[in-house]
């Protein structure tokens, strides 16, 4: 590899976040295919400090993959996130953390993803605070954009950090979540590890 390649590569550490949250956004717009769940469950440990909630939620979630039946975690999935009336969880941060649908911040949202260049495509539907889609742009952020550290911290604190914890708490509680209650783990380790890290900056 040349110099200039080697300058141009993402680091492994952002490399192993980007796909994190490319995972986390691929898992919570859509409950995985039997070959999604395959290709985790092949995966090997993650190259973490061991004993870290990191690595232990990657583990676990490794684990339920392999022992997961795709037609009833699809079913989990549409049981807690979608429902025929009011989902058990909503995946929308923004039901998190705001208080009136006067202070409704998806306007300021899309508005900063505009001036970033990004905008939700055409054939999806879901709000810009969907976590899924939040994960999503984290992983543009951290592998396309190559955006500095600050970015990325005012980004994830702004719209990812406040409702973190009660998402993540709601998908941990709601008695459907089986195979989901790994993904939150993985989550919750995830964006708090990145929390830790960012306020070291």
């Amino acid at each position: 590899m040349s110099e200039l390649e080697q300058a141009g590569s993402l680091a492994p550490e952002d490399q192993a976040r980007a796909n994190l949250y490319g995972l986390l956004a691929r898992l919570f717009y859509a409950a995985p295919d039997a070959a999604l769940l395959r290709a985790i469950a092949q995966s090997g440990e993650m190259q973490a400090e061991t004993g870290s909630p990191l690595a232990i939620a990657w583990k676990r979630l490794v684990e339920a993959s392999a022992g997961a039946n795709a037609g009833a975690v699809r079913e989990e999935f549409e049981r807690s996130f979608v429902g025929t009336g009011k989902a058990d969880v909503t995946l929308y941060t923004g039901a998190y953390t705001t208080r009136s649908t006067v202070d409704s911040p998806l306007a300021e949202l899309r508005g900063e993803l505009a001036a970033r260049g990004l905008a939700r495509r055409g054939e999806v539907f879901l709000p810009e605070d969907h976590i899924g889609a939040l994960c999503e742009t984290m992983r543009h952020l951290i592998a396309e954009q190559r955006a500095d550290l600050e970015e990325q911290y005012r980004f994830f604190h702004r719209w990812i950090w406040p409702a973190a914890t009660p998402l993540c708490n709601a998908i941990d509680i709601d008695s459907n979540t089986v195979f989901y209650e790994h993904v939150g783990s993985l989550a919750r380790a995830l964006f708090e590890l990145e929390h830790t890290a960012f306020e070291m900056l």
